[in-house]
């Protein structure tokens, strides 16, 4: 594969005064109509992407006004001011400029009654003392635990891998998102529970089913159900005009809260030395490992592979060459190997980019400020709602060339390592690592880390494999088994 060379506009991307200074374009339209209309545009009319896209094709700019679903009845103000470049989507990841309080689903926020009372860490502004607690609690944990990461993610696949195999030879087609949620939960609450398997608590066998109920009164008012047409109403009106009560979970989160309680003997008896008390430790636990770890995991897996697949035998043959010579030559999977599978890597941040798991980042000016396009200045007002859609920032053609392709090596080499900071899908640059005084992801690295892992262990035992993809589903239709180590 030749390497993609960086956009020639790469080195003119920093703040200018020379830019003109713009009125923002866009309306927010009648009150309260004007952000069902957007909603409907949103979810039905339109779609997600070319919402963005006509709007941005009709204003002539990347910077524009709208309202962002669910709207009246749900959000207290639906109106932002979207941001679909590079360039000025930044803005969201300076402390100094924007506020996080509570803006983490968005426009609105979920009763706290989901998470036992309690504004967990992600609604927390860094300004916020109980952040700094929260989050350097995290990152000590996951620190004390960087050894197990790989041998406990690997044993966690060998169940993925036996059921694609056992399930292809059976009815030769494999749902592969109900075989990676079982995956994802278990790693996730092995590592956070002293190795202890869910299925050995409350949750029994049911713990992703579990976390998947109590997750769609959270999210599912900026969610679709993908209901046909002629039910569009009835799901707005479910989903995006009312909140769900807890109440209708409210069991579910009790044995989710249980589960972990009592299996987290090691991550609470820390939470009491960094100030905190078992119980709000514990509430933040079951938001970091069920919403953020485990919700992640089952959207970015399935999204990983379906990239993978589609580029095809060619690019499945050189993984394999590389994965496999790197571990041979290194005597196993470890970090000092993975760390050298340059391919691998690319691949990983390439899928990342295209189709990042987490579309949508807010923010609130603390106080006037001014963005920056590529072509002009744009003045924000104190107190207004910024809102970036990471899938056209990542995918803007004044940084990467060919941008809505996959190119598996786009980030090899030094060129291609330059243009890692603008991978922006953990709330920060790729080329940055978290602290406890941003947003960015405490689990970025980890995040990485496993995506790679899967990538090796999958390739390991495989040299190619089909895939039919749809907008919900990831159905595995072959696999070849590895003729060579």
């Amino acid at each position: 594969m030749s390497s993609v060379s960086v956009s020639s506009s790469l080195l003119s991307l920093s703040p200018s005064s020379d830019l003109p200074l713009c009125e923002i374009p866009g309306s927010y339209g009648l009150p309260f109509f004007g952000a069902i209309k957007d909603r409907w545009d949103f979810f039905y009319l339109q779609g997600r992407d070319q919402f963005f896209r006509s709007r941005m094709e009709s204003y002539n700019s990347t910077i524009f006004r709208a309202n962002m679903p669910p709207g009246p009845w749900i959000s207290p103000d639906p109106r932002v001011i979207v941001l679909l470049d590079a360039n000025s989507f930044s803005v969201l990841f300076d402390n100094s400029k924007v506020e996080k309080r509570d803006v983490f689903t968005g426009t609105y926020m979920p009763s706290t009654s989901y998470t036992g009372g309690y504004r967990v860490c992600p609604y927390l502004d860094p300004s916020e003392p109980e952040h700094g607690s929260l989050k350097a609690l995290l990152f000590s944990f996951l620190a004390s635990k960087h050894e197990e990461f790989i041998p406990l993610f690997q044993s966690c696949m060998k169940g993925l891998f036996n059921g694609l195999e056992d399930q292809l030879r059976d009815t030769g087609r494999v749902k592969f998102e109900q075989l990676n949620d079982v995956l994802s939960l278990e790693f996730v609450f092995r590592l956070f529970c002293d190795g202890k398997s869910p299925s050995d608590t409350k949750l029994e066998s049911n713990g992703p089913i579990t976390i998947k109920k109590w997750l769609i009164g959270q999210i599912g008012p900026v969610a679709s159900l993908g209901l046909p047409k002629l039910l569009f109403p009835i799901e707005d009106f479910l989903m995006h005009s009312v909140r769900l009560p807890f109440l209708l979970v409210k069991g579910d989160y009790r044995k989710l809260y249980d589960a972990f309680y009592s299996s987290a003997k090691s991550f609470l008896d820390k939470a009491e030395g960094f100030g905190l008390s078992r119980e709000e430790a514990c509430h933040n636990l079951v938001f970091i490992a069920g919403f953020n770890s485990f919700g992640g995991f089952t959207i970015w897996f399935p999204l990983m592979m379906k990239w993978v697949a589609s580029a095809g035998e060619s690019l499945h043959r050189e993984l394999a060459d590389e994965i496999r010579t790197t571990v041979k030559s290194e005597g196993g999977v470890t970090l000092n190997a993975i760390n050298k599978m340059a391919l691998t890597k690319s691949v990983v941040y390439e899928a990342l980019r295209i189709e990042p798991p987490v579309p949508y980042q807010y923010g609130r000016a603390k106080d006037d400020l001014v963005v920056q396009s590529h072509d002009a200045s744009y003045e924000i007002k104190k107190g207004e709602m910024i809102f970036g859609f990471q899938p056209f920032a990542t995918k803007d053609p004044k940084i990467f060339d060919d941008p809505e392709k996959f190119v598996a090596n786009r980030f090899v080499g030094e060129e291609g390592e330059r243009l890692l900071k603008y991978v922006i899908w953990s709330n920060g640059r790729g080329i940055d690592d978290p602290t406890v005084d941003d947003k960015q992801c405490a689990g970025k690295n980890l995040v990485e880390l496993l995506s790679k892992v899967f990538l090796v262990e999958f390739f390991l035992q495989y040299d190619t494999f089909s895939v039919d993809a749809s907008k919900t589903t990831l159905t595995f239709l072959s696999l070849k088994k590895a003729t060579s180590t």
